[in-house]
């Protein structure tokens, strides 16, 4: 017999697929383990233009399939997670001889009318000369058209997954890679995967087993499968790096702006953190691997020039406070141009080896939950008790409340702990939601916190991270679970280093 500990799923990669997958399944009742090799969210899942959106510039390729389900998914999150994720307003200056606006009109109708939309509100024409969306664009543009998509935190959607998984039985190992992944028989003539690990801190190692092993390792996918799994991948990925650029705020309103440029690219300019505007995103084929993805200054050339075609202001070089870039594994469906590849996922079950592997290629982020349900359903003959689909109407933690409900949340909260200043309270409830109070305890003034790690990060937040997302260094801390790092210095940051290093 083989020792335990035996699971039922298997999960690599802690990216938003991996984490979905593991939440879902843990609550079907299924035994999962997860292993990341680096922190949650660490690739592609921190690294995008985080939106929850149905994609309005797919709709050029025909997606309407995938605009649909995206369209329908993003009330479904946004109900699931009004702390991290919110309703956002989009502006989309016309520009003669780009698209015609009877097009771009034709384009919002569907939009409007595809999914379902009931939260959101629907798409209406603006005078920019009479608008204040306008007083910051050049003076040519005279008319925009304005719709609905949302915002998300996409690393802290990452760790609220994970952190659910967990609360439900899923066994979540950062920093720990799988260095290989073999089909046995055992005793019983049962097929497992027998599993090595490696813990990347202490190089100390683990066998595991598990019935059924699901490959959501994203950019890595093909080289999980060719060396740690050691198989043929019957598909393949495109890699395709978006890149953004975060700047000093451009505007005090809260509104986003969708650009178009000449060669039918496109580009948003996002109201970011309080006192930002982040601009991106670029679709530039990688070939490099994926552990080497940073902004070229091509990218930033080229974001730069598109957001100077439309604002009045210029924005340079100098403006630019962060740079931040991430690898897309796209289903590669022969497209010519990456901007043109398919967003759409597909999850493909091999069987051949024995017990079951489910590979996850591309996908988006607005339908991680629905590829998650697809994943289990390629499992329901290998799993026939598993429990039915949960996740629809099924708050992350710290988003049991209503979204109309969140300034009411915001403003108990500050009176309850009346040290709280405005923006610090704000951050809180966007970041943990009902957990803010959790957190607080009964603290009567910010002394009881513990050290002060600047901009409001305090001691007790931060073993709340360490606690309950599996934050191990500060970078997981001020670059992923919140983006602290935009504010805190060097030093500060050095400081925190050092007391996670000591706790």
């Amino acid at each position: 017999m083989h020792p335990s500990p035996t699971y039922d799923l298997f999960i690599i990669g802690g990216g938003v697929n991996g984490c979905g997958i593991a939440r879902d399944a843990a609550g079907r009742g299924l035994s999962v383990a997860l292993a990341e090799k680096h922190d949650l969210a660490s690739g592609t899942s921190s690294a995008s233009t985080k939106l929850f959106h149905g994609g309005l510039r797919y709709l050029e390729f025909y997606e309407f399939g995938l605009v649909r389900q995206a369209l329908k998914e993003r009330e479904v999150l946004l109900q699931n997670m009004p702390h991290i994720s919110w309703p956002m307003r989009f502006v989309l200056p016309h520009v003669k001889g780009i698209r015609p606006a009877w097009l771009v009109r034709l384009g919002l109708f569907i939009y409007d009318h595809l999914g379902g939309r009931k939260l959101l509100p629907a798409t209406k024409t603006l005078d920019l000369r009479q608008h204040h969306a306008g007083s910051v664009l050049k003076t040519h543009l005279q008319k925009a058209f304005e719709y609905s998509d949302c915002w998300v935190q996409d690393a802290r959607l990452v760790a609220l997954n994970a952190q659910d998984a967990a609360q439900r039985g899923a066994s979540i190992m950062t920093r720990c890679k799988v260095t290989a992944a073999v089909c046995i028989t055992d005793d019983e003539g049962q097929h497992l995967w027998q599993i090595e690990l490696q813990d990347a801190l202490t190089l100390s190692q683990q066998t595991v087993y598990a019935k059924a092993l699901v490959n959501a390792s994203g950019p890595w996918i093909n080289q999980v499968i060719n060396q740690q799994i050691n198989t043929q991948s019957e598909h393949k990925i495109r890699l395709v790096r978006g890149s953004h650029i975060v700047v000093n705020k451009l505007f005090e309103h809260d509104r986003a702006y969708f650009f178009q440029s000449a060669d039918q690219r496109i580009a948003f300019a996002i109201p970011y953190e309080q006192n930002y505007t982040l601009i991106g995103t670029t679709d530039q084929d990688h070939p490099q691997t994926a552990d080497e993805v940073m902004c070229s200054q091509t990218e930033i050339d080229y974001l730069l020039a598109l957001a100077n075609e439309y604002f009045d202001s210029p924005v340079t070089q100098a403006d630019i406070v962060w740079t931040y870039a991430g690898v897309r594994p796209l289903f590669d469906d022969g497209a010519s141009k990456a901007s043109e590849a398919t967003r759409d996922y597909v999850v493909s079950i091999q069987q051949q080896l024995g017990a079951p592997l489910v590979n996850i290629f591309g996908g988006k982020i607005t339908t991680y939950r629905k590829l998650a349900e697809a994943t289990l359903a390629k499992l329901e003959a290998q799993f026939p008790h598993m429990g039915s689909p949960w996740t629809q109407r099924a708050p992350l933690p710290g988003g049991d409340f209503l979204l109309q409900d969140k300034a009411q949340l915001k403003q108990q909260l500050q009176q309850d702990y009346p040290f709280l200043t405005p923006d610090w309270a704000q951050r809180l409830i966007n970041t943990y939601g009902t957990n803010a109070r959790n957190i607080l305890g009964n603290a009567d003034c910010s002394a009881d916190l513990g050290i002060d790690f600047g901009h409001t990060l305090s001691q007790a937040e931060v073993q709340w991270l360490q606690q309950h997302e599996f934050a191990k260094t500060a970078q997981d801390i001020v670059w992923r679970r919140t983006k602290l790092g935009l504010a805190l210095n060097q030093t500060q940051i050095d400081v925190l280093s050092q007391w996670l290093d000591a706790h």
